[in-house]
């Protein structure tokens, strides 16, 4: 018996050290601590997280699966590039997907205490860029996308939507410089929180719409008159 109780707590163990590592190596991999093309053997990924290898093995292999690095024999993980065309593959999932789940959220008619995080998040983007801090503004929109998704209660439609969304995370990053003080975009996710309070089904999905077609076209641009073909 005692020797059943220790091999589930063994495997409870490694079970939370292979998702703290995933968790750990795709957050650095988002945030551009890990740059793309940038290879990083296991054993220092390992040594960086104070863990095993095996769970580090394990992270890798869903990494990949997600389309964020390539598994690299007996040297650990390349980190793989985004370019233009994966952008506007991107951003083409998420102008199908984003706008069914604002309408759906929308035909709940939802009161504002049921949207506040919503709210918030808009509340924050203005607050930061009232001091021009474009990083915290970045975490409101993440925050705000995020939200929307999880709250129009179709939960595979928000899992494809957020896994798509962090592939894209990186580019948003890197050219969140590069692009015009994001007053207008902060006034376009007001509007959608105040359609689908209305009860605006057909108006909050074209607002979105609307907001992420001009977002995928500013972002695509910069990257292609850059001449950035990868990121």
């Amino acid at each position: 018996m005692s020797d059943m109780i220790t091999d589930t707590k063994d495997r409870g163990s490694e079970s939370r050290s292979t998702e703290t590592a995933y968790s750990t190596i795709k957050r650095r991999i988002l945030d551009n601590e890990y740059a793309p093309g940038m290879q990083v053997p296991e054993q220092v990924l390992a040594d960086s997280l104070g863990t095993s290898r095996t769970p580090v093995r394990e992270a890798l292999v869903r990494l990949e699966q997600e389309g964020l690095i390539q598994l690299v024999p007996r040297h650990g993980m390349r980190v793989l590039s985004i370019s233009a065309r994966d952008m506007k593959e991107i951003y083409e999932v998420l102008i199908s997907l984003e706008p069914m789940a604002t309408e759906l959220l929308a035909t709940k008619k939802p009161d504002r205490s049921e949207v506040m995080s919503l709210i918030e998040a808009c509340d924050e983007m203005e607050a930061a860029l009232d001091r021009d801090d474009l990083e915290a503004w970045a975490k409101a929109d993440e925050k705000f996308h995020f939200q929307l998704v999880a709250l129009c209660g179709n939960r595979r439609l928000a899992a494809m939507v957020m896994g798509v969304w962090e592939q894209s995370h990186r580019a948003r990053m890197i050219t969140l410089r590069m692009r015009p003080k994001p007053i207008e975009s902060t006034r376009e996710h007001r509007a959608v929180v105040e359609a689908i309070i209305a009860g605006d089904v057909v108006g909050a999905r074209d607002l979105y719409r609307e907001h992420r077609s001009k977002a995928a076209k500013a972002m695509i641009g910069i990257i292609e008159k850059l001449g950035m073909n990868h990121l």
